[in-house]
C-alpha cells in the first residue's frame, strides 16, 4: 500500500498527543473548527486510548478540573484564543499543553505571552500544520466553496491578497505533512484576457515565502529522504473549462454529476434497503476510502464498473454458499461457527455491494433517459475540435441545435451544451447567443452565466461578424496521428490536467506556460528526471527481498477555484503510469451544476453570497468570562476561582454530537441488493513532550477513564 494523506495526517495528530500525554491522563480541549479536522481523519477511540481521559469543546459550558492537564488542539482564530485566555485566567486545568492547526498570528501570539498566568499555566506550544482535509488517499480539499467567488468576482478584490495567504498556508502545511520542500511551479496563460490570469504568479510566489520561511525556522525540514525532490504546480480554473462542464463517464464523476448525493463534511448517498418487507430501513451511506468497491471502481468506466461489480457480486456468493442456500445444514457446529466468523464481513459487503449497484444502475438510468449517448460525441468533439477520427469537427452547430430541440435533454444539459459550443467557437456574437437560449427555452437570464465566464478567461461573445477569431494554439495540441479505439469514442477527451502532468513527468513541460518560480540552476533538470535520472533514488535491486524504499517523486497540483472529480482521476492514473505520487489539493471539488451556479454568481452583489472573510468576527461565548457562583455544599473549592458553575441540572452537559468520526462501515440490518439473487439471500440478523507530574495512584486514574469514556463515548457523533 502506498502513501495515503489521510493515514500521513492521522499519525501527525496522534502522534502529538501521544507525546504530550506520555503515559499520563490529560483532556484533551477542540474547537468547532480543529473538531472537523479530527472528525475527518481519526477515530474518537484512537484519541481515547492515548491516555485522554476526556474531549471537550472550548465553546462549551465546562466543569473545572484543576487537578489535570489539559492539551489545547485548537484553530489559531482570534476568538478562540479569546476562549482560551478565559480558561487560562480562571485556571480551569492545571497545565495546559497549546497545539494549533495551523500558524498563530503573531499579534495572538504577543497576547497569549503578554499574560503573566499564562506563563505559569503553558508547558508547551506546537503548531502541526494540519488545516486541510484529506478527502481520498491522494485528494486534498479545504472545503472552502466561497474561494471561487473571492478569486474572480470582480467586487471581492479587496479580499484576495488575505485569502491568498490564507491558501499558501493551507498548502504549506500540506507539504510539511508530506515531508516535502518542493520546486514550485505555476500556470501562465498566453494570450490573458482576464483580470485573475496572474492569480497563479501571485499565489506561486506567496506559497513559496510560505516555504521558505518554514524552512528557516525549522532546520530539521525538510526531514531526509531518498526521494527526488518535490514538485508543486499552482493551476487554476481557467486553464480548463471544458473539464467542469462536459459529461464524464467514469463512475465518481458520472455519479457526482447525475445523483443526489451529499458532499458536506461527508460524503453521503441516501439508500434505501429491504423496501416492501418489514425490515425496510433508511440510511446515508458514506463514500470514503475505507469502502473497497468504491475504491476499486470509482476510476473506471461506467460499463467496465458495472461488469465488475455483477462480476465481483457473483464471485462473493460463490465463496459465501453457507448464507445463500437455505437447504444448507444449519444445524452442524461448524457450519454455524463458520456462519458467525463470516457474519459481520458478509453484511459489511452485500451493503457495499447494494449501494454501488443501486448507483450504478440509477446512473446509466439517467443516461439512457436523457440521451446522453447522443449529446456524448457531440461533446467530445467540441472540447477537443476533433471528430472520432481525429479529423477537424464539421457540422458541430447542426448537432448541438438537434439536441436543444430534443424534449429528453434537460434544461441544465441545454445550457451546458451551449456553453461549450461558445467556449469551442471563442465566441459568436450577442445577438447568436440570445437566439440559441430562446431555441433551448433558457430564460434570458442565463445570458448572464455565459457573460460571466470571460471572468475566468473563457470567450463567449464577439463585438462583431468581423471581429477574427483568436489563434491561440491550445495548451496540449491533441496528436491527430494516434489511433482512437471504438471503446473511447465517449472519452476522448482528457482534462488538460493530465497532459500537464504526463509532460511534467517527461520533463517536457513548457516553462513558458508553467515557469519556475525559482528557476532551476541546471536548464536541463527536467529532462535528466524525464529520462528517469534520478540521482538520489536508490537501485531497484538494493533492496532485494527487502521491502523497497519510498523512492517514488511526489508532484503536488494546486487548482484554484476548485477541481473536477476527472482531474483527480488523472492524477491517480499519471502517478501509476508515470511511477509517481501525484496529489491533487483544491478549495473544493467541483460538479458541473456547482460550477455553473458559481460562475452565476459572479455577476451577483456579492453581499448575497454571504462570504466568511466578510461576516462580523466571531466572539467568545459570554458564559466563559461569567463569574463562579459560591461553593456548593461542603466540597472545598478547587481553585482560586471558585467552584465549577455546573450546567443546569447539576449534571455534566454531554457536548452536541457534531459530524462524527470514521469508524468503519456501519451495519445495520440485512439489505436486498437490487438483483434477483441477491433478494433470495437470507440472513441472521446481527445480535513536544510534556514532563509528568505527581498523579493520583493508576487504581483511581482508570475508573475515572472508563467513567469518562462512557459519558463522552457519543461525543464526536459515533453511532455506537
Amino acid at each position: 500500500m502506498g502513501i495515503s494523506i489521510i493515514q500521513e495526517q492521522r499519525d501527525i495528530i496522534i502522534h502529538i498527543i501521544k507525546a504530550i500525554t506520555a503515559g499520563d491522563w490529560k483532556v484533551l480541549v477542540i474547537d468547532a473548527t480543529s473538531k472537523k479536522i479530527i472528525d475527518n481523519a481519526v477515530k474518537e477511540d484512537d484519541i481515547l486510548n492515548h491516555n485522554i481521559a476526556n474531549i471537550e469543546r472550548i465553546e462549551e459550558r465546562r466543569e473545572m478540573n484543576p487537578t489535570m492537564d489539559a492539551i489545547y488542539l485548537l484553530s489559531p482564530q482570534p476568538h478562540i484564543v479569546d476562549c482560551l485566555m478565559a480558561d487560562i485566567e480562571r485556571r480551569r486545568y492545571k497545565r495546559c499543553f497549546l497545539v494549533w492547526t495551523s500558524v498563530l498570528d503573531p499579534q495572538l501570539r504577543r497576547k497569549i505571552d503578554n499574560s503573566p498566568t499564562a506563563k505559569q499555566q503553558i508547558a508547551g506550544f506546537e503548531t502541526l500544520s494540519v488545516d486541510y482535509f484529506p478527502r481520498e488517499s491522494h485528494l486534498v480539499t479545504f472545503r472552502d466553496p466561497w474561494s471561487f467567488p473571492i478569486l474572480y468576482h470582480p467586487s471581492c478584490n479587496g479580499l484576495v491578497k488575505q485569502h491568498m495567504q490564507d491558501l499558501a498556508q493551507k498548502i504549506t502545511g500540506l507539504c510539511v505533512s508530506l515531508g516535502e520542500y518542493p520546486k514550485v511551479r505555476y500556470y501562465r496563460p498566453k494570450n490573458p484576457i482576464h483580470e485573475a490570469s496572474v492569480l497563479c504568479s501571485h499565489l506561486a510566489r506567496f506559497i513559496s515565502d510560505e516555504l521558505d520561511e518554514y524552512a528557516q525556522w525549522n532546520p530539521d525540514f525538510p526531514p531526509p529522504s531518498s526521494r527526488p525532490q518535490g514538485v508543486l504546480i499552482v493551476t487554476d480554473r481557467s486553464m480548463d473549462l471544458m473539464a467542469p462542464l462536459i459529461h464524464e463517464f467514469t463512475y465518481q464523476a458520472m455519479a457526482h454529476d447525475l445523483l443526489p448525493i451529499n458532499d458536506g463534511d461527508k460524503t453521503t448517498f441516501h439508500m434505501k434497503f429491504n423496501e416492501g418487507t418489514p425490515e425496510a430501513e433508511e440510511k446515508d451511506i458514506e463514500l470514503t476510502d475505507k469502502d473497497k468497491v468504491w475504491v476499486e471502481n470509482r476510476h473506471m468506466h461506467m460499463k467496465d464498473t458495472i461488469d465488475k461489480l455483477m462480476g465481483d457480486f457473483q464471485k462473493f456468493l460463490d465463496q459465501n454458499p453457507h448464507f445463500t442456500n437455505s437447504d444448507a445444514n444449519s444445524t452442524s457446529i461448524n457450519t454455524i461457527k463458520d456462519m458467525m466468523a463470516g457474519l459481520p464481513q458478509f453484511t459489511e459487503m452485500k451493503e457495499a455491494y447494494s449501494l454501488h449497484i443501486t448507483m450504478a444502475q440509477e446512473c446509466m438510468n439517467i443516461f439512457q433517459h436523457h440521451k446522453l449517448a447522443d449529446m456524448s460525441p457531440v461533446e467530445q468533439s467540441m472540447a477537443t475540435g476533433l471528430d472520432e477520427d481525429n479529423r477537424k469537427a464539421k457540422n458541430v452547430l447542426d448537432s448541438v441545435v438537434r439536441l436543444l430541440d430534443d424534449d429528453a435533454v434537460s434544461q441544465s444539459d441545454r445550457l451546458r451544451l451551449i456553453i461549450m459550443f461558445l467556449l469551442y467557437r471563442d465566441g459568436v456574437i450577442l445577438e447568436d447567443i440570445k437566439r440559441l437560449l430562446a431555441h433551448a427555452s433558457l430564460p434570458p437570464q442565463d445570458g448572464e452565466i455565459i457573460t460571466n465566464l470571460e471572468h475566468l478567461g473563457g470567450r463567449t461573445t464577439r463585438g462583431g461578424l468581423k471581429e477574427p477569431k483568436r489563434d491561440d494554439p491550445p495548451l496540449f495540441p491533441i496528436d491527430t496521428k494516434a489511433p482512437v479505439s471504438e471503446d473511447n469514442y465517449m472519452s476522448r477527451f482528457n482534462p488538460a490536467v493530465k497532459h500537464m502532468l504526463e509532460n511534467l513527468c517527461r520533463g517536457t513541460l513548457d516553462q513558458t506556460s508553467f515557469p519556475y518560480v525559482k528557476p532551476p540552476l541546471d536548464p536541463n533538470e527536467d529532462a535528466l528526471i524525464g529520462q528517469g535520472s534520478l540521482r538520489a533514488a536508490k537501485p531497484s535491486w538494493a533492496g532485494a527481498g527487502r521491502r523497497v524504499a519510498d523512492n517514488r517523486q511526489r508532484i503536488i497540483v494546486f487548482m484554484a477555484g476548485g477541481a473536477t472529480f476527472s482531474e483527480s482521476r488523472a492524477c491517480y492514473e499519471v502517478g501509476s503510469a508515470m511511477n509517481r505520487d501525484v496529489f491533487m489539493a483544491t478549495s473544493h471539488m467541483l460538479t458541473p451544476q456547482l460550477f455553473i451556479q458559481q460562475v452565476g454568481d459572479l455577476s451577483v452583489d456579492k453581499r448575497r453570497l454571504d462570504i466568511p472573510m466578510e461576516r462580523p468576527p466571531q466572539k467568545a461565548p459570554a458564559h466563559l468570562f461569567e463569574r463562579p457562583g459560591p461553593p456548593m455544599g461542603a466540597s472545598p473549592a478547587p481553585s482560586q476561582g471558585g467552584a465549577p458553575r455546573p450546567p443546569p441540572g447539576g449534571q455534566r452537559r454531554p457536548l452536541p454530537p457534531q459530524g462524527g468520526l470514521p469508524t468503519g462501515p456501519r451495519i445495520g440490518g440485512a439489505p436486498t441488493p437490487p438483483t434477483q439473487q441477491m433478494a433470495n439471500m437470507n440472513i441472521n440478523s446481527r445480535p513536544p513532550n510534556g514532563t509528568a507530574d505527581p498523579r493520583p495512584s493508576s487504581s483511581s486514574d482508570r475508573p475515572h477513564k472508563l467513567e469518562k469514556e462512557k459519558k463522552k463515548r457519543n461525543f464526536l457523533g459515533m453511532k455506537k
